[in-house]
């Protein structure tokens, strides 16, 4: 009986480092000790989405796997970090690696191993990662919430500065009134914070804010404290209901 075809499995090494103060050499050194066959190597801010060395990566493990489906095909990193900034985009890849039938080699840290998107382990660690992405962006969720629960309780309220505060709009409405035109009305108010401070207003925004107060509108809605589901409502929580 002839001996059963044994094939060695194509690695496809991928590192990165954030900054250019952190050293690619450690890494670069663990993918050939673990013979991969090609090492693509990047040195890329976490801030940006698109990883050009890692989708080449992909490209050509994908090309190996087309050219010998029955062959393992593996992109291998020396740790999950160094594959993507978080859960959301580590499920993003495995649907391609799971798609494309190549396995995903992690050669440091506690998950240290081979996972096949197609195996039952592989599933398994998948699955996790997708629980845990759920986990982390309910956890993001509640701490801007809560973030902004403290600013209210401090007085700021978030957003953009405002343009046109009240008393500009009690100015502006004023000169209206005397027959001065909404454009040379607009030259004579200073917008105090932001990014325009020191500058007029846009002539369109003071034709909105005059019309909102010739309306009898609020310009500037009113907070409302956020409240638990059971709690009764403050008086303000009430006449906003009704409107």
């Amino acid at each position: 009986m002839p001996a059963p075809r044994t094939e060695r499995p194509v690695r496809v090494g991928c590192a990165r480092t954030s900054t250019g103060r952190q050293e690619l050499a450690s890494q670069l050194e663990a993918l050939h000790r673990a013979e991969c066959h090609k090492v693509f190597k990047e040195q890329i801010s976490t801030r940006v989405k698109v990883r050009p060395e890692l989708e080449k990566a992909l490209a050509v493990a994908l090309r190996f796997k087309e050219a010998a489906p029955e062959t393992s095909v593996i992109l291998t990193v020396h740790e999950l970090k160094r594959l993507a900034r978080n859960a959301a985009e580590l499920m993003t890849l495995s649907a391609e690696l799971q798609a494309g039938g190549i396995q995903l080699e992690l050669l440091t840290g506690p998950l240290t191993g081979v996972y096949d998107p197609n195996g039952m382990g592989g599933a398994m660690f998948f699955a996790v990662l997708a629980v845990a992405g759920q986990i982390e962006r309910n956890y993001i969720r509640e701490k801007t919430l809560e973030g902004q629960v403290i600013a209210a309780s401090k007085g700021n309220h978030g957003g953009r500065p405002k343009a046109i505060d009240d008393d500009m709009l009690t100015f502006a409405v004023a000169l209206k009134d005397k027959g001065v035109p909404v454009p040379e009305i607009a030259k004579k108010l200073t917008i105090k914070a932001g990014k325009n401070a020191g500058k007029s207003p846009s002539v369109p925004s003071l034709y909105r804010a005059l019309a909102a107060a010739d309306d009898g509108l609020t310009l500037w809605p009113k907070s409302v404290r956020i409240r638990r589901p059971e709690g009764p409502l403050a008086p303000e929580e009430i006449d906003l209901r009704e409107r």
